[in-house]
């Protein structure tokens, strides 16, 4: 069995001494952006791997970065993926600890982490008080433990807050049908508890008032907002409540449960998707692709917005400017519910 690739190996392949390698590796020393993105990509081609034991021993490291979650969730494993391939590319070994209880336990468990002198960095997904955090941005922990980066991505009960609230995407959804020809317009909410289905709701209703408030599409009407749960038998009952004059409508639902639960119901009425109406919903689950027709719907990038979360522990850890925003984590997947792409040429994405 071949030996495993050194430092030296990566050293002689990327064209720079040993010493810069280590540099790219630990984000010490003062190397360009563009030497330690050549290390690391030379690295990670060959397969290199730091033993973490002996850099511990020379520098006083550990080469460890906690993240700190919640209960688990689906939409945390995915997000932990992209946390994980940051940390990976740079170095370190990513370790995960989930933390129940109340925001005071919580936050006294991070603290224990970032004091352990175990990890050089902490990333908290769950909300942790000021006193677990050196200033307002969440740039450091105090007392002289590693630093901690508090993301904004659940609330205390592990709801989506932050960036993955954001609802701008159904600015577009809207847009896009009314582009098509759509007049009529339902929102099939989700529990007003959650900022997410508050969101969606809320940019609901702006974006028929905006499209409303213009001349060429002065006809354009909401006939209301129904369901306020995250049950698509619910959202099944809730068509009953639309006029049965409202057709050719466009069903703008709160996430893909609710969306299937408005093709059921549309159905039972006698109603074909997308003849007689359009629907949309929200998070790509799998069964939206299966469905008939199929569903066309919000994708979120979970693995990216753990990608960003990283990316900015690991920039705190080596004192380096924060990094610039990723990439966007919403996408609208266009499918058979809505005919496909309508209206494209008229839709542009709404500011972030």
């Amino acid at each position: 069995m071949p030996n495993p690739p050194t430092s030296r190996d990566v050293a002689r392949l990327a064209g720079v001494s040993q010493a810069t390698v280590s540099y790219a590796l630990t984000g010490r020393g003062t190397i360009s952006a563009a030497t330690r993105a050549r290390v690391l990509e030379v690295a990670e081609s060959v397969g290199y791997r730091p033993n973490l034991a002996a850099r511990s021993m020379r520098t006083r490291r550990s080469g460890r970065l906690a993240v700190v979650t919640g209960a688990s969730l689906d939409h945390q494993v995915r997000l932990l993926t992209g946390a994980g391939e940051v940390a990976e590319a740079a170095g370190y070994v990513m370790e995960t600890h989930t933390v129940d209880g109340t925001l005071e336990e919580r936050t006294g468990r991070v603290r224990d982490l970032a004091e352990s002198g175990q990890y050089e960095g902490v990333l908290t997904l769950v909300p942790v008080l000021p006193a677990a955090l050196a200033d307002p941005s969440g740039s450091a922990s105090p007392d002289g433990g590693a630093p901690v980066v508090a993301e904004a991505t659940f609330d205390e009960q592990m709801r989506s807050v932050g960036n993955l609230a954001d609802a701008s995407t159904v600015e577009v959804l809207v847009g896009a049908l009314v582009a098509a020809g759509y007049r009529r317009f339902v929102h099939v909410a989700g529990p007003d508890h959650y900022a997410s289905a508050r969101a969606r709701r809320d940019v609901y209703l702006a974006s028929v008032a905006r499209a409303a408030a213009d001349p060429a599409t002065a006809d354009v009407v909401s006939l209301g907002v129904i369901g306020g749960s995250w049950s698509g038998d619910d959202a099944r009952r809730a068509v009953a409540e639309i006029p049965a004059d409202a057709p050719p409508l466009a069903v703008i639902a709160g996430n893909d449960y609710l969306a299937a639960g408005v093709v059921r119901g549309a159905a039972e009425r006698g109603w074909s998707v997308p003849d007689d109406l359009v629907v949309t919903g929200w998070d790509n689950f799998a069964m939206g692709a299966l469905m008939m027709p199929s569903l066309t719907t919000v994708d979120v990038d979970f693995p990216e917005a753990g990608r960003t979360a990283m990316r900015r522990l690991v920039a705190t850890v080596r004192g380096e400017p924060r990094p610039a925003p990723g990439a966007p984590i919403h996408r609208i997947v266009w499918r058979e519910s809505t005919g496909g792409r309508p209206g494209a040429e008229a839709v542009q994405e709404p500011p972030r």
